[in-house]
């Protein structure tokens, strides 16, 4: 483990800024990344895996509950080390919940034939944002004062849509 932090240490000090892309699985271990960017001392901004809802202004049901409580923790963290940060919130990604209308089915890869599962009566609305879009804000974000030790949310108007919205895109 040493050796890791030191290798870690040693690759952040080449770095003005850190984004971190972790998958929801090793969302606690970014507080290894952390502890080496405090250590490092030279980090301008540090972006962690925050990419989805705000954390710290939802109050989700299990299974969420317990995957927003990781990443609730790597936000204390980084704020307990006094690193300067910018948390994207981007709610929804385009390609992960639109091909399949958002019908969360395992090895589903395309919208149902017969049938599609609306949740409560399909009005409420939803941000969903293409990969892309995420991506070049939060390239904007790195060197943007505004964004200092703040949350960016992406939430373009037109990328607010409900469930019958969705639904009634594809079939007309």
């Amino acid at each position: 483990m040493n050796n890791d932090h030191e290798s870690l240490v040693k690759a952040i000090k080449q770095a003005d800024v850190v984004i971190s892309t972790v998958g929801s699985m090793q969302i606690l271990d970014q507080t290894n990344i952390i502890s080496a960017i405090k250590e490092a001392g030279n980090v301008k901004r540090f972006l962690p895996s925050e990419f989805g809802m705000d954390v710290d202004r939802s109050s989700a049901l299990e299974p969420a509950k317990s995957a927003f409580a990781g990443k609730l923790q790597t936000r204390r963290a980084v704020e307990a080390a006094g690193i300067p940060y910018t948390y994207v919130v981007t709610n929804y990604f385009y390609s992960y919940y639109l091909p399949t209308l958002v019908q969360l089915v395992p090895g589903l890869t395309s919208p149902p034939k017969d049938k599609v599962t609306i949740m409560g009566d399909g009005n409420g609305k939803a941000v969903i944002n293409k990969e892309e879009d995420i991506a070049a804000y939060t390239i904007k974000t790195v060197d943007d004062p505004r964004t200092l030790n703040k949350s960016l949310y992406i939430n373009p108007p037109n990328n607010t849509l409900s469930m019958n919205e969705i639904v009634m895109s594809t079939i007309l």
